[in-house]
């Protein structure tokens, strides 16, 4: 695995980058030596935040986390690494013995204000699409931390969004064409 390491508001020395090295090393064994770790450090104000990004197969591992020291939150993103790569192997075993999350698809309730002020957009993303079933879509989300996921479901070959609703289910948009 290549470690790619970028510092904001910090200057990456070689102690955080050997004991990132150290800590990511122990994952080398269920990743290629192809696959790139994005590591960023970042400083805000007294709040020392880490991310560390690994894609693969179509596939990201993210994990985020802060606190007041460096190499305290350096621990807490691995353990959230470990944590996400023991549910990724669990969730590969379950498919091989049929086994997948059980969930309801359930409809958007998109309530729109015409009153409020205009909105415009600050940040955009692209991402490769990769075609999966719900479940995997789920599970994805869950694994990048987000509310919702954009994916092309490979039965219908329609892009569609899953999401957390707020009372801890999820949701799927589907698209209707007129």
């Amino acid at each position: 695995m290549k470690i790619n390491i970028n510092g904001r508001n910090i200057e990456v020395t070689e102690g955080l980058r050997g004991t990132i090295e150290k800590k990511l090393n122990k994952f080398d064994k269920f990743f290629s030596q192809d696959v790139d770790a994005q590591v960023t450090l970042t400083i805000q104000k007294n709040n020392h935040i880490v991310e560390i990004m690994i894609p693969f197969n179509g596939i990201v591992l993210r994990a985020e986390d802060s606190s007041n020291d460096m190499y305290k939150t350096i621990d807490l993103v691995v353990d959230k690494l470990e944590r996400q790569v023991r549910k990724q192997k669990t969730k590969l075993q379950r498919r091989h013995q049929g086994e997948g999350l059980k969930f309801q698809f359930l409809e958007n309730n998109g309530n729109s204000n015409p009153e409020e002020e205009e909105r415009r957009i600050v940040k955009s993303k692209r991402f490769p699409l990769k075609p999966m079933s719900a479940e995997e879509a789920i599970l994805q989300m869950e694994l990048v931390g987000h509310n919702f996921f954009v994916y092309i479901d490979d039965s219908s070959e329609d892009v569609n969004v899953v999401y957390k609703r707020k009372d801890g289910n999820y949701g799927l948009i589907e698209p209707e064409y007129e």
